[in-house]
């Protein structure tokens, strides 16, 4: 029997949480650390190591004395920032994009300029560097129209104006804040999906497929979030459909990462949007989403960690197993949160469960006496064989809990008929 590996996961959220834990799983893994992780990792086995996301020297370093075998990278800035690309030049290997691919998500009009480019279906758009040209076209699109911040915003940078007078305002506020490039797009319609596509060179894995919920309130009302809960599967998207999204958008998307010599290996996120006139790119992130991260992987009985080493080393990627049981999880989050969250609410511990588990992301001290430190402070999640038991077990957990200075909403799952 080969020895077991280490590995070293980027990252502190939730999302970083799933990632570790899942690999931990694997009969192949022996530790696996998080940089810099958070406090709740131990709890299901992963090593926090007090090193900065953006410190790549210092990373590189860690990896090269801790014998790793290769590193999964969980935040788009590392990858934006080109870490892929400093890793490489240190000999080591690492899963996800480089700069230049990473482009995809740091930027929203390279990714509309490479789906324009490849055939890749997404909404009509239009995107300005000079706010006197932008309030000339304002109402090319109608209304509501979206608003889009160019680059990297955590989910966030998004507003879809009701009227001209709102969208004015909002374009104006954008460049105040100093934005260099804004983007309009007509506001489609239908439901949303998450795809996660793990590519390796032009190849590709689909992962179970999941919902998000980024609006923070109640009847998806407020502003964008990072995403307020999510669930898989998804019993309200059809086969067909599904096979419409591989064929009218993950296949050109993927041949338009070899035509334009990408040499991507990582994962793909398309978020896409099922319309009248079928499936619709609303975005790419060039890595897993939070915090459907955290109920996608449960759901993958495939070894991600086979899965991730094959598209590392370019070697068949295994096919993908699903578990038949559902995943469902909500995100507890900062009063205050997405605009003006609080810091350093006292959270006490989470009670024990053996109904749910707790995926913890923005959070610190200790298990026993955790504080909030930051917005969405920990996802509470159940796997169960139908999706109405998991949602039943979240909430019955939630519920339970005395949080005067959190939230969270209470309707995840309403459009699956939850």
């Amino acid at each position: 029997m080969t020895d077991k590996v280490n590995l070293l996961v980027i990252g502190e959220g939730g999302r970083e949480f799933a990632i570790a834990k899942k690999l931990r799983e694997s009969a192949s893994v022996d530790h696996v650390y998080c940089a810099p992780g958070n406090v709740g990792m131990p709890s299901v086995g992963v090593e926090p190591v007090a090193i900065a996301e953006n410190d790549f020297a210092g990373l590189i370093k860690f990896a090269k004395d801790h014998d790793i075998k290769w590193t999964f990278v969980g935040p788009e800035d590392c990858l934006v920032d080109g870490i892929v690309d400093d890793f490489h030049a240190a000999g080591l290997k690492i899963f996800g994009p480089d700069a230049r691919a990473a482009q995809l998500e740091g930027s929203k009009d390279y990714a509309l300029n490479f789906m324009n480019n490849y055939g890749v279906p997404t909404a009509k758009h239009a995107s300005y560097r000079d706010q006197t040209a932008i309030l000339e076209h304002v109402d090319q699109f109608g209304y509501p129209v979206v608003i889009k911040e160019n680059g990297l915003a955590g989910g966030k940078g998004v507003v879809i104006a009701q009227d001209h007078d709102a969208t004015v305002r909002t374009i104006k506020e954008m460049f105040a804040s100093g934005q260099a490039r804004i983007v309009l797009e007509e506001c489609l319609s239908g439901p949303e999906y998450s795809m996660f596509v793990v590519i390796s060179n032009g190849h590709y894995r689909i992962l179970p497929m999941a919902q998000d919920h980024k609006r923070a309130y109640d009847g998806d009302r407020g502003p964008n979030t990072g995403g307020m809960g999510s669930y898989s599967p998804l019993p309200q998207l059809s086969t067909a459909d599904r096979q419409r999204m591989i064929d009218e958008v993950v296949k050109p998307t993927v041949d338009g990462l070899v035509k334009g010599e990408y040499h991507y290996h990582g994962v793909l996120y398309i978020g896409l949007m099922l319309t009248a006139d079928g499936p619709k790119v609303i975005e790419y992130n060039v890595r897993l989403g939070d915090p459907e991260t955290q109920v996608v992987l449960p759901r993958l009985d495939t070894d991600l960690y086979q899965l991730v080493d094959a598209a590392i080393n370019d070697q068949p990627l295994p096919t993908i197993s699903e578990t038949t049981e559902a995943s469902f999880g909500v995100v507890l989050a900062s009063k205050g949160y997405p605009q003006k969250p609080i810091h350093g609410q006292k959270l006490g511990s989470f009670p024990e469960s053996s109904e749910v588990e707790i995926d913890y992301a923005n959070v610190t001290g200790t298990v026993s006496h955790l504080r909030g430190a930051g917005g969405r402070l920990l996802m509470v999640l159940a796997q169960a064989e139908t999706l109405q038991e998991a949602h039943d077990r979240v909430y019955a957990y939630l519920e339970k809990l005395n949080q005067p200075e959190c939230f969270y909403r209470h309707d995840i799952g309403a459009k699956a008929g939850l």
